[in-house]
C-alpha cells in the first residue's frame, strides 16, 4: 500500500510503498477512503508524543470500509462503512469495564501507539468494542471527524462541560476541535464566545453560532478579561480546545463563580506545564476537567444529531487533498499556514 512514512522527527514525510497490514486476531483491517489532518499528527511528527517511533506513519481520524477481518470479531462484515474513537480500547480493564473506554488502561492509538490512517489502509485493534457504523447519508469527509474532532468536542461540551441552555461558553482555539465545540455549544442553546488570534477561524466560529468573537492577538491583558466583561461576571463553561499554557490559563480565567474548566487541547511536554491559577480555582469554587475523546458506545446520541442535520460536521471541511499532498500540509500545520477549518486526506484520490 501506499503510505506518508517519516523516517525522522520534524524531517518532511514522503509517500511510500509500505506492506499491507494484516488484522489482529479481534482487529480489523480498514481501508482508508477519508482521514483528517490534525494538530496531534504534527506534534507526533514533531516528537512531542513518547509513543511514537520511528519509522512512522501517522493519522488518526479516519472512515472507510472493512476490508478485512480477524477470526475473533463478531459484529462487523467486510464491506461495512466505519470510524474509529482515537482511543481504540482492550474492552477488558477496569476503566472498559466501567464503560470508560476513552481512558482504558491498554488503550492504542492509530497514527500514535502503531502506524496510522495516512495511508491506502490501517489496522485497528478490538474491532467489536471500538468500531462505529457510519451511515450512507454521511460523507467519508465528513465521518473521519467524528472519530476525533467532532467527537472529542462533542463529548467536552456535552457530558464533561455539562453545557446548558442559555449558559456562557467561551471556546478558547478555533481549530477542528473548538470549530466543533462552538457548533455543538451554539446548537444546545448556549452563548458562546469564540478566542482565537485568527480573523478566519473567528469569521467561521460566527457563522456556526458564535454570539461574540474575541481577537486574542489584539489584546495586551490576554483575552479572559475581555471574555468576562463580555459575558457580565465570566463564563459558566469554558475549554481550551487549542491546548497551550496560554490559552490554558486564559481559559480558567474566563469563569464566573462555580465554572467549568475543560481541557480538551493536548498539552505536549516540550510546551512546559500550565501554570493553573489555583487561588482563583479555590477562591470562585471552579471545576478542572479534563476530555479524552468519547467511547464508541456514546455515540448514538452525537450521530442522530448529525443525521438530524442540528450538528453539521461537513462544514469544517474546507480542503480535501490527496495523499501525495499530505507531507506538506503536515509540515505546514506548525508554520500557522493552514487557514481556517479542516483540511481531509483522501489516500485514493486521483488513482483509477
Amino acid at each position: 500500500m501506499r503510505a506518508v512514512v517519516f523516517e525522522q522527527f520534524g524531517q518532511e514525510a514522503q509517500v511510500r510503498t509500505v506492506p499491507d497490514p494484516e488484522p489482529a486476531p479481534a482487529g480489523a483491517v480498514v481501508r482508508v477512503e477519508a482521514t483528517g489532518l490534525c494538530r496531534s499528527d504534527w506534534h507526533g511528527w514533531m516528537g512531542h508524543d513518547p509513543d511514537v517511533t520511528l519509522p512512522h506513519v501517522p493519522g488518526h481520524e479516519l472512515a472507510g470500509v472493512i476490508a478485512a477481518l480477524g477470526p475473533e470479531v463478531t459484529r462487523w462484515r467486510l464491506g461495512d462503512r466505519v470510524t474509529v474513537p482515537f482511543v481504540c480500547a482492550c474492552g477488558h480493564c477496569d476503566p472498559c469495564a466501567a464503560g470508560q473506554q476513552q481512558v482504558c488502561d491498554r488503550q492504542t492509538q492509530p497514527g500514535f501507539t502503531h502506524w496510522g490512517s495516512f495511508a491506502e489502509y490501517v489496522a485497528l485493534e478490538h474491532a467489536d468494542v471500538n468500531l462505529v457504523a457510519v451511515p450512507r447519508e454521511l460523507s467519508y469527509a465528513t465521518a473521519a471527524g467524528l472519530g476525533c474532532r467532532f467527537a472529542t468536542a462533542f463529548r467536552a461540551v456535552v457530558a464533561q462541560g455539562r453545557v446548558a441552555p442559555g449558559e456562557w461558553v467561551a471556546v478558547h482555539g478555533c481549530g477542528g476541535v473548538g470549530l466543533s465545540a462552538v457548533m455543538i455549544a451554539a446548537a444546545s442553546g448556549a452563548r458562546v464566545v469564540a478566542v482565537d488570534v485568527s480573523a478566519a477561524a473567528l469569521e467561521m466560529a460566527r457563522r456556526f453560532g458564535a454570539a461574540e468573537c474575541v481577537d486574542a492577538s489584539g489584546v495586551p491583558g490576554g483575552a479572559a478579561a475581555v471574555v468576562r466583561d463580555l459575558t457580565g461576571g465570566g463564563a459558566q463553561l469554558s475549554l481550551d480546545a487549542l491546548g497551550s499554557p496560554e490559552t490554558c490559563a486564559s481559559s480558567v480565567g474566563s469563569l464566573r463563580r462555580h465554572g467549568r474548566h475543560v481541557q480538551v487541547g493536548l498539552l505536549p511536554s516540550a510546551a512546559g506545564d500550565p501554570v493553573v491559577p489555583m487561588s482563583r480555582v479555590i477562591a470562585l469554587e471552579l471545576e478542572i476537567l479534563g476530555s479524552h475523546g468519547m467511547a464508541a458506545h456514546a455515540y448514538p446520541p452525537m450521530m442522530e444529531l448529525v443525521r438530524s442535520g442540528l450538528l453539521r460536521p461537513d462544514l469544517l471541511v474546507t480542503s480535501v487533498i490527496a495523499l501525495d499532498e499530505a507531507p506538506a500540509a503536515l509540515a505546514s500545520l506548525g508554520q500557522g499556514a493552514a487557514g481556517a477549518g479542516v483540511t481531509v486526506i483522501e489516500p485514493w484520490r486521483g488513482i483509477a
